[in-house]
């Protein structure tokens, strides 16, 4: 089967070159994490964790729901109250980017059009997110990330 014997350098050759891929792969892997890595959602989770409550139990009293998609280059934002009529927040401001990497972040201008919020975006298909904060005409802060799928 095999046409010469396997030697001591011959053997060396081949375990070696197994961890030359190992390592090699290793190194491309490491890059790429760095590389593409976004950043961190917040500098100080302790403190951002000491008022997650209030926060969260203020959105919720705003009953608002929030859908996003894209359409003809533009993001188009729809929120609603609990009976289901549109809502025009005092702000609307958000980060509009891939999920693992921050290279296609955009920052859109909305407009109101008395039904939904729309603002000019460059996107591919695939997964977005909408990392969007509004504040509401009572000055309660809403924040979310809204997936949007893009085909």
């Amino acid at each position: 089967m095999f046409s010469a014997p396997i030697t001591g350098p011959k053997f060396f050759a081949i375990f070696s070159s197994f961890f030359i891929v190992i390592i090699a792969v290793n190194i491309v892997m490491a890059y790429e994490a760095v590389h593409t890595f976004p950043g961190l959602e917040t500098a100080d989770s302790y403190s951002a964790s000491q008022t997650f409550d209030q926060e969260r139990a203020a959105q919720l009293a705003l009953g608002w729901t929030v859908k996003a998609d894209v359409h003809e280059g533009h993001l188009v934002i729809a929120i609603t109250d609990r009976n289901g009529n549109p809502v025009e927040a005092k702000s609307l401001t958000g980060i509009f980017s891939r999920p693992t990497e921050a290279v296609d972040d955009q920052t859109p201008v909305f407009t109101f059009d008395g039904k939904v919020y729309r603002g000019e975006v460059r996107s591919g298909p695939g997964q977005w997110n909408f990392r969007m904060v509004a504040t509401a005409a009572d000055g309660t802060r809403f924040h979310q990330r809204v997936v949007v799928l893009v085909d």
